[in-house]
């Protein structure tokens, strides 16, 4: 039996170092120095196993996607890196060097939501586009940008003291950046979880008079839930095979229930309808 033949799926150049620009795009912007220093000590060891994405221009070459592999690189001192080359345009070398850090998981919140606007402010990517392309639903990419909302201070803070998304979240929910920086001082002194987060930016909210959080319905959601079970199991016993799932992300949960169409029913026919 012949070996099936396979296509190329890109050659790999080694291209000296010094011949690389910095992506401009760069959705990463915060790298920690130990983590550098233990991708190197891996390369001394191992080589760089997986190749750095570039694009040639009139000058040389700009780096699309592997920025730590290429700063780890340059540490150890080699001189050539390995490297695909891909004909991709500003706009698409962009939404690629995001794509590549969102499934690598190498991007915090706020790295991310500044990628996501420059996308739509620099290319005018509409948040439909930039939905089908990331695998995002433009709900989810509102809530993003709406992290940008905080000061660059205040984000920095909040990388730094660990704290996550929905701490950031949280804090948005108050009047203005005052009272944000009072909350964020608490939640980093005390490292407030995030329901302890929520529940003092509630309290706070309350002192003013304007408690319109909606931390207190979570309880409400499961009522919501159990209604849509119990609407799901009635159809069931109807005869008709419905199909339900249920998946939650930091932002929404999603019930999605799939029902056959009318000319794939099987139902079951009285006896009135049978002497028909």
């Amino acid at each position: 039996m012949k070996t099936p033949k396979v296509k190329s799926a890109g050659q790999i150049f080694l291209i000296p170092q010094e011949n690389i620009a910095p992506n401009p795009n760069q959705p990463r912007q915060r790298f920690d120095y130990d983590e550098l220093e233990g991708l190197a000590q891996s390369i001394r060891q191992n080589g760089i196993l997986q190749p750095i994405t570039v694009r040639q221009t009139e000058t040389g070459f700009e780096l699309i996607s592997g920025e730590r592999r290429l700063r780890a690189a340059r540490l150890v001192g080699l001189t050539k890196i390995p490297a695909i080359v891909a004909e991709l345009d500003n706009k698409n070398s962009a939404v690629f060097s995001l794509i590549e850090n969102l499934q690598r998981q190498d991007l915090d919140c706020f790295e991310e939501a500044e990628a996501i606007d420059r996308l739509v402010t620099d290319y005018g990517m509409s948040r439909e586009e930039l939905s089908r392309k990331l695998g995002k639903a433009p709900s989810t990419l509102s809530n993003k940008l709406r992290l940008l909302r905080l000061p660059e201070d205040m984000r920095y803070r909040l990388t730094r003291g660990g704290l996550s998304e929905r701490h950031a979240r949280a804090l948005l929910q108050l009047d203005n950046d005052g009272q944000r920086a009072r909350a964020l001082g608490i939640m980093l002194d005390r490292h407030l979880t995030v329901q302890e987060s929520e529940r003092l930016v509630e309290q706070m909210l309350a002192k003013t008079g304007k408690n319109r959080t909606n931390f207190r319905g979570v309880r409400d959601v499961r009522v919501f839930i159990n209604t849509l079970n119990h609407a799901v199991d009635a159809i069931r016993r109807a005869g008709v095979d419905a199909d339900a799932a249920k998946s939650e992300t930091p932002e929404y949960i999603e019930y999605v229930v799939r029902i056959p169409k009318l000319e794939q029913l099987k139902l079951p026919l009285s006896a009135e309808d049978e002497a028909v």
